[in-house]
């Protein structure tokens, strides 16, 4: 296959300073970096809780200083750990307010997540109790169905995945998308995932490398390829989770993976649905 373009390409998931954790870019260089390869938005995640503000910033200082000579746009999300009250639909329904696009269940403050790192949950934010999905998660669930915008299931067990997605559909929520559950952090098997697919019309999203400890990182473009041939690529969404000092640059990563995939047999159809088509259709972009 020739090489790839990442023209119009769509990312719903980079990391980026300020950040506890120091990240490749900051949000302005990340931004060029999308405005330099043609890009159509990037979602930018924090584990800190939100990034709507910063995300305005970005497309401000992009209309000032680029004066429409782009149709790039940086999107804003929430992460409902510990820092932004657990499940809090307040803090919820002020970023989607502001224009958050994703609203991510907890990632760093789950209690699967806090189990696998051997560290203490007693501040767990817990997304099931007692076998059902906390009260305050449904009030969640109602606004991102009257946002109309992507519910992801953060770094929660697949189990909880499960619960959780079965009861957002019950709500009636149409955007569900599994975060990384490659990740052996969230380690749900590929006959899971084929079921998730099945089942529930979800999302997978599969990211670029997935960290191994240590500040080392493991390429998942085999497993992701064997995803997409698994479960189907219309239900799998190319994303990199990127921004990490330890892997490439967050463009050089997303072209290493696209390339990846379509020297291994993707058509460009599929590659682009993955790339562009999905994402556009889960931040209600016009094509």
């Amino acid at each position: 296959m020739g090489k790839v373009s990442l023209k119009g390409v769509i990312d719903m998931h980079v990391h980026s300073n300020p950040d506890i954790r120091h990240r490749a870019y900051d949000d302005f260089e990340l931004m060029e970096a999308g405005i330099r390869v043609g890009a159509r938005a990037i979602v930018i995640k924090t584990h800190q809780g939100t990034t709507v503000d910063r995300a305005y910033l970005c497309n401000r200082h992009n209309e000032l200083v680029h004066q429409g000579d782009n149709d790039f746009t940086m999107f804003g999300s929430v992460t409902m750990n510990r820092q932004m009250g657990g499940i809090n639909p307040a803090a919820v329904e002020s970023g989607l307010k502001l224009g958050a696009k994703v609203i991510w269940l907890p990632t760093q403050s789950a209690r699967n997540n806090l189990e696998k790192m051997n560290a203490d949950t007693s501040a767990a934010v817990d997304v099931i109790r007692d076998g059902k999905v906390v009260p305050e998660l449904k009030s969640v669930f109602q606004l991102v169905k009257d946002f109309d915008v992507v519910l992801g299931t953060g770094h929660i067990s697949p189990d909880e995945c499960y619960r959780v997605v079965e009861a957002a559909k019950d709500a009636g929520v149409k955007k569900i998308v599994i975060t990384h559950p490659e990740w052996w952090m969230v380690g749900m098997s590929l006959e899971s995932q084929v079921r998730m697919v099945k089942d529930y019309g979800v999302i997978l999203e599969h990211c670029f490398a997935q960290p191994m400890g240590g500040g080392k990182y493991k390429s998942n473009m085999q497993m992701n390829l064997e995803a997409i041939e698994a479960c189907g690529y219309r239900n799998v969404m190319v994303s990199t989770d990127g921004g990490q000092v330890e892997n490439p640059y967050w463009e050089i990563a997303l072209e290493q993976y696209m390339q990846y995939l379509s020297d291994h047999g993707v058509s460009d159809e599929e590659l682009h649905y993955m790339t562009h088509d999905i994402q556009v259709w889960l931040l209600g972009l016009d094509k």
